[in-house]
């Protein structure tokens, strides 16, 4: 069984305020290719774990999540001077406010729920207590420690129980120093 590092997409990997359903608008948070070059190299796998919510609310499709990812693997890509740096990504297009009816309700993919990281577990052969979950938000982290992950939270908020890091190189470094 393979360890991974889950990673959220939107100010984890790329900056992203808002929702996002233009793959022209993809911006990398500075720095972030080298470590996650680094992650692969230690045997890693990488899986981007993506809330999606602005489908919910129609201001995207499914489709331009897809393009967005397939831009964001690109861009990754290049930063870090490989191919196929992230092994698969993830979404949940669900909300429990959402405006279109049949994304209305609280999946079991949306984090703070762990079901993105359970169906990649299974669909990749993955040891989720040898894994680690990287996000910028609470709710990251509550759906890494739910699938039984160490994680990381970027930023300056103290987690208790749990490790934080202000940038993704210095997460990454916690992750490789870890052992």
């Amino acid at each position: 069984m393979h360890a991974a590092v889950f990673l959220d997409r939107d100010n984890t990997l790329i900056e992203n305020d808002a929702d996002l359903g233009d793959p022209a608008r993809v911006r990398l948070v500075e720095g972030v290719g080298p470590p996650l070059g680094r992650l692969r190299d230690a045997g890693y796998l990488l899986v981007v774990v993506t809330n999606q919510g602005g489908v919910a609310r129609g201001r995207f499709r499914e489709a331009d999540v897809e393009a967005v990812n397939r831009r964001v693997a690109r861009a990754l890509d290049d930063a870090a001077r490989r191919c196929r740096l992230v092994e698969r990504f993830y979404y949940c297009p669900y909300h429990p406010q959402a405006t279109i009816s049949r994304y209305r309700r609280d999946h079991p993919w949306r984090k703070p729920n762990p079901g993105m990281l359970l169906a990649a577990a299974q669909d990749l052969g993955l040891d989720l207590a040898r894994s680690w979950l990287i996000g910028d938000q609470p709710r990251d982290i509550q759906a890494g420690r739910a699938a039984g992950c160490a994680t990381i939270l970027l930023g300056d908020e103290p987690v208790s129980n749990g490790k934080t890091a202000k940038t993704l190189r210095e997460a990454v470094g916690i992750i490789l120093g870890s052992g």
